[in-house]
C-alpha cells in the first residue's frame, strides 16, 4: 500500500529563526541530535554562539515551528560557508544543514519536512546551490525525497588539542 506524502498541518507553518530562537534551537540538538545530551554549561554557549551567527550579518539560517504549548515543536539550521566558485557554484556559496529536530510529540506531522523545505528555499535565495548534511538513518529518506543523494567518498574526523599538563601545551 501506498501512502500519500505528508503534507503538514496550517500549525505547522514554519518561521524565519532568530537570535531569540537559540535556547530552544540549542535545547532541541542536545536533546533529539547529539548522541550524548550537553550539560548545562554547553547548552548556554551553544545558544550564545548560535545567537551571535543568527543576526543579521551572521552565517546562520534557522526556520523554526512553533509548538502550541510553547518552545519549539521543530527547527532546521543551516550554515553558509564559502568554497571555491566552479560552474554548480557559481557564486561559491555551500551550506551545511547541521540541525533538525522535533519535540516527539510532534513527529509525524511534517514539521521536519516543512522547516527544512524552508530552510533550503531561504539558503537558495542567498545564491547557494551546493547543500551538505549528515542524515540519520530514519531521516534519509525525507532528505532524499528533498533532493539529496548519498555520497560514498564524504569522511569525517574530530580531532582535539591534547589537554596540556599542568596548564602549559
Amino acid at each position: 500500500m501506498t501512502h500519500a506524502p505528508r503534507t503538514p498541518t496550517s500549525a505547522a507553518a514554519p518561521r524565519r529563526g532568530t537570535p531569540d530562537d537559540a535556547a530552544e534551537i540549542s535545547r532541541l540538538r542536545s536533546a533529539y541530535v547529539l548522541s550524548d545530551p550537553l550539560d548545562g554549561e554547553w547548552v548556554r554557549r551553544t545558544r550564545d554562539h548560535l545567537a551571535g551567527r543568527l543576526g543579521p550579518s551572521g552565517d546562520a539560517r534557522a526556520y523554526v515551528i512553533d509548538a502550541a504549548t510553547g518552545g519549539l515543536a521543530a527547527c532546521a539550521v543551516g550554515f553558509i560557508h564559502p568554497v571555491l566558485p566552479a560552474p554548480r557554484y557559481p557564486l561559491g556559496l555551500a551550506a551545511r544543514i547541521h540541525v533538525v529536530a522535533t519535540e516527539p510529540a510532534y513527529r509525524r506531522r511534517g514539521f521536519a519536512r516543512a522547516a527544512v523545505s524552508a530552510l533550503l528555499e531561504h539558503l537558495a535565495a542567498d545564491g547557494v546551490t551546493l547543500f551538505e548534511l549528515h542524515a540519520s538513518t530514519e531521516a534519509t529518506p525525507l532528505y532524499e525525497e528533498l533532493g539529496f543523494v548519498s555520497e560514498p567518498a564524504l569522511m569525517r574526523m574530530t580531532r582535539l588539542a591534547p589537554k596540556s599538563v599542568g596548564g602549559e601545551r
